[in-house]
């Protein structure tokens, strides 16, 4: 092990192919691997969900395809163990022409100047909808130790075209009511709040409505947090949706003693029978929106709720299997059923 004078190991960096040997079948499997996902994911901002490997997309089959767990859009990954090359900088435009609304992640052992500078390019000329991450993947390890993978991003959507609709954004504000104004407002500075404390909720654009949507890594399923203007209060949920919400949320309603054991509070539990979503609440009465110098202290008291609520959620989520459910419930006697049990007895 390389020690320096001061008894801390060196970082040394190691050849690629010392992980994997082959791009096919093994760097691809490695990087799908949902752990390995949230490394990358992590790195561009966003929460990844794998859906398919070796995907074909028109002519060309795509490595690795993936959910924006927090957009609900497509993620296309394409994984080089060598440097890019033009073979899959075609196909990456293939897939951006054939998909409306998708991120394009490629990642290499190194890029070229002139594949770097496309990217940067199709950011700036693309509509929002379609965007571009180039990546270089690098191993390192101190000693003996395991090998870690790093990601450098060496080209993601510019600044410039976010400006822009932001500014736009501003100029759609204009036309909003006094309360859509306020909610925009709050959320506006919760933004700023979670980016400021480097909050692991990743946080999109911020609505004029009374709640906002976090990812929680599993499709069908989020993080909401919500203000009330009109009865005061503020609150988080987790909610279910999608043709197997209420599977899900009776799986999770039998862990309702551990999980609230966990929270350290009991919750407001809604399955909803009659409607699509179901909802697990946590409720702050005691907090106005309306009252601005309480926003400091109720951007707190949501942001660590959120990261309570995906510390206890986020991998009971990810582990329902709605094909394990069982209804409980007692099948209804049939009238003449009823009958026989009253003579019988």
């Amino acid at each position: 092990m390389t020690v320096n004078k001061t008894g801390l190991g060196r970082l040394e960096k190691v050849d690629l192919r010392s992980a994997w040997s082959s791009e096919s079948s093994d760097f691809t499997p490695w990087l799908a691997d949902q752990e390995n996902l949230e490394i990358l994911g992590k790195a561009i901002g966003l929460e990844l969900e794998l859906e398919a490997r070796e995907k074909y997309v028109g002519p060309f089959r795509a490595d690795i395809l993936c959910k924006d767990t927090g957009s609900g859009n497509w993620v296309l990954v394409e994984n080089q163990l060598e440097q890019t090359d033009h073979s899959h900088l075609g196909q990456l435009l293939t897939y951006a022409a054939g998909l409306q609304a998708v991120t394009i992640v490629w990642v290499a052992a190194k890029f070229t100047e002139e594949h770097r500078a496309t990217l940067d390019w199709l950011n700036a000329v693309t509509e929002e909808s379609i965007t571009f991450f180039g990546l270089e993947i690098e191993l390192w390890r101190i000693g003996n130790s395991a090998m870690a993978p790093k990601f450098n991003v060496v080209s993601k959507p510019n600044d410039w075209s976010r400006t822009v609709s932001e500014g736009a954004r501003r100029l759609e504000a204009a036309s909003y009511s006094e309360a859509q104004q306020i909610q925009l407002e709050f959320w506006t500075e919760f933004k700023r709040f979670l980016q400021e404390h480097q909050s692991t909720i990743h946080i999109g654009t911020p609505p004029p409505q009374n709640w906002m949507d976090f990812s929680i890594g599993r499709s069908n399923f989020s993080l909401q947090a919500f203000i009330n203007i009109r009865e005061k209060r503020i609150g988080i949920a987790l909610a279910l949706f999608g043709p197997n919400a209420k599977p899900h949320y009776y799986m999770l309603e039998k862990e309702k003693a551990a999980i609230e054991n966990e929270l350290g509070t009991p919750l407001e539990w809604a399955a909803n029978p009659s409607k699509v979503m179901s909802y697990i609440y946590l409720h702050e009465r005691t907090m106005n929106p309306l009252v601005r110098e309480q926003w400091p202290q109720q951007h707190t008291w949501l942001w660590t709720k959120l990261e309570a609520f995906k510390k206890v959620f986020a991998l009971r989520v990810r582990r329902l299997d709605a094909s394990n459910y069982r209804s409980e419930e007692p099948a209804e006697q049939s009238l003449t059923e009823i009958l026989r049990a009253d003579i019988d007895s």
